[in-house]
């Protein structure tokens, strides 16, 4: 059985840092695709950043620059270190782990999340 979850989150002011790490259990092998979506209040799940087997990686253009995601190939852990945060980044993040080799839409196998709150 796949199980997905995240570490990490918190509460930050406006310009810190923060790294988050997804681990994924159970699959007997590598996750083609290892995803962070976020969902803030009010508003849509938004794809916030992935990564491939292959150290492919997609960003939203809101965290360019800013989100970092990293994996090392063949491993079912992945890792999106956070800076320069904004109080928009407020959200719970979820990761998602997919067997398929697509960004979107997601597989089945989610976390639970974990809150990011950016506030002064």
């Amino acid at each position: 059985q796949v199980q997905v979850v995240e570490f990490g989150g918190g509460l930050v002011q406006p310009g810190a840092s923060l790294n988050l790490s997804c681990a994924v259990s159970g699959a007997p092998y590598a996750m083609a695709v290892i995803v962070w979506y976020r969902q803030a209040p009010g508003k849509e799940r938004e794809l916030v950043a992935g990564i491939s087997n292959w150290q492919a990686t997609t960003y939203a253009d809101s965290v360019k620059g800013r989100f970092t995601i990293s994996r090392e190939k063949g491993k079912n852990m992945a890792e999106m270190q956070m800076n320069n945060l904004k109080p928009e980044d407020t959200a719970v993040y979820y990761c998602n782990a997919n067997p398929s080799l697509t960004w979107s839409p997601p597989s089945i196998y989610w976390g639970r999340g974990t809150q990011v709150t950016v506030s002064s």
